[in-house]
């Protein structure tokens, strides 16, 4: 376990430069992180949102920050309203502005400052499909990937949907951070397998920050 911060790339990803991984960076927070999710989604409730072509996402999720990103039958895009209620989202919780500036500094990403901070909730067989993070204006700044509770597999593959991903075991309290040239790259979540974990009960939490606007 890293608690304190130092960038761990296993074996698997050296040849991949551009991902950072630090096991266990935020587990001294990871009961205060599950906390503050919880009051974004009493503002924010978690939703299963549709992409443009009328599929429903296995994985629910919300928005804090200065915007958040929504798909509809629009397209993918940010918004600063919650379109549920109209009102702009809640705004992003110190501490997860600290946690991602951290993570990012200690992968060499010095200056982070998040303006949007995505979360998505994994229920047993929710998953991930591959896709890339493109909807920023800001490509200059990395993505930082908090996970929390249940156990999942990360999918890290390249420059192309056909390239075969990597995969990764991610587990409570895990960071992965990316930038640079692999800031592109497309990344999933293998499905999540059933479990119980003491701070998520039967559900997964993952809070990725960027710079969106």
């Amino acid at each position: 376990m890293n608690t304190q911060g130092a960038p761990v790339q296993v074996d698997l990803f050296t040849s991949l430069p551009g991902l950072g991984y630090l096991p266990g960076f935020a587990l001294p927070q990871a009961a205060e992180l599950v906390g503050l999710v919880a009051e974004v989604a009493r503002a924010s409730p978690f939703r299963r949102m549709r992409t443009p072509g009328g599929r429903e996402m296995s994985a629910a999720m919300t928005n804090c920050g200065a915007a958040g990103w929504v798909s509809d039958a629009k397209g993918y895009r940010y918004s600063r309203q919650d379109p549920l209620s109209g009102q702009p989202w809640p705004g992003m919780p110190d501490l997860f502005r600290k946690i991602a500036a951290r993570a990012a500094a200690a992968c060499g990403f010095g200056g982070f400052a998040p303006d949007v901070a995505l979360i998505n909730r994994y229920e047993p067989g929710a998953k991930m499909t591959l896709h890339q993070d493109i909807d920023e204006q800001d490509f200059s700044a990395p993505i930082v990937s908090v996970s929390l509770g249940l156990p999942a597999i990360f999918l890290w593959g390249g420059v192309s949907r056909a390239d075969k991903p990597a995969r990764l075991p991610l587990h409570s309290g895990d960071v992965l951070v990316w930038g640079g040239a692999a800031r592109k790259f497309f990344h999933g979540i293998a499905p999540v397998k059933h479990g119980t974990h003491e701070l998520t009960g039967a559900t997964r939490l993952n809070l990725t920050f960027r710079r969106a606007l």
